[in-house]
């Protein structure tokens, strides 16, 4: 990807830096809503939490279904963007599987009516993460040139519905969603075509994307010519091969928004 680097003495064609971010588990607590979602539902559908395919005794019950509903997310979601499920269809993969493993069969369309229910109790737990808004700020304030996105894989209409009810849609010069343009991360065409759009708007100077996953945020971002951010909020030790990879690419790591004004003041600098 190029990005320009002219300068200009009017400000408002003057190529400016933009940073762009993941959405869920970067600035909104996903996998907490999930977990808190997830416990309520089994709790109204009288669920024993200590059945389950991979219940894990003598280990918290309500934990180990929280952890089987995690790996369903990841196993079904990545159908979905494989294009081997559509979105509805993920959304029921997981309610079945996870309602088979506590003795519950379901049937299709008992599964969507569990997962919308379900969807009810994560819905009412999105929170952002506590880091999120101070990192905002903090751009805004100490850089107010730098423009900011957002580029997510999942549907459009869903993600901005989670940007709204956080309350920071409005923060956001543009959303890109996997959903809405056929293409996703770490495909760098959906990098490419959010650097675009900004673009289009004004030069762009340079370009960083923040993400809580490796290969698919951070090293998928940085081949297509971005500046990739790694924000590893647990402490994950990647595979050699991707540590590797990260390295060689250029990859920032940090372990919390609160470092990534830090993180990119020599590129701000520059």
């Amino acid at each position: 990807m190029t990005i320009t680097n002219r300068c200009s003495g009017d400000e408002a064609t003057a190529p400016s830096p933009i940073v762009l971010f993941d959405l869920d588990d970067t600035l909104m607590a996903h996998r907490e809503a999930v977990a808190a979602g997830i416990a309520l539902h089994m709790r109204e559908r009288a669920y024993d939490a200590s059945t389950g395919a991979r219940a894990e005794p003598p280990g918290d019950p309500i934990t180990a279904a929280q952890r089987l509903w995690h790996e369903l997310e990841e196993q079904h979601y990545h159908e979905y963007l494989a294009g081997r499920l559509t979105f509805e269809g993920q959304r029921r993969a997981r309610a079945r599987d996870f309602a088979l493993a506590h003795g519950d069969e379901l049937d299709e369309l008992a599964a969507g009516a569990w997962f919308d229910r379900y969807f009810e109790r994560y819905r009412e737990s999105w929170a952002l993460h506590a880091d999120a808004l101070p990192a905002l700020d903090r751009l805004a304030t100490q850089a107010p040139e730098v423009r900011v996105g957002v580029v997510t894989n999942g549907e459009l209409d869903f993600q901005l519905a989670k940007l709204d009810r956080l309350g920071i849609r409005g923060r956001f010069a543009h959303v890109i969603a996997s959903g809405a343009v056929g293409v996703t991360k770490p495909d760098p065409a959906i990098f490419e075509l959010a650097v675009g759009r900004f673009t289009a708007d004004r030069p762009v100077s340079w370009a960083a994307y923040v993400g809580d996953r490796l290969a698919t945020d951070a090293i998928g971002a940085a081949r297509a010519g971005l500046i990739g951010v790694w924000l590893n909020r647990f402490g994950v030790e990647p595979s050699a091969e991707e540590a590797a990879e990260a390295a060689a690419v250029g990859v920032i790591e940090i372990a919390s928004l609160d470092e990534l004004s830090a993180a990119l003041q020599p590129h701000l600098r520059g």
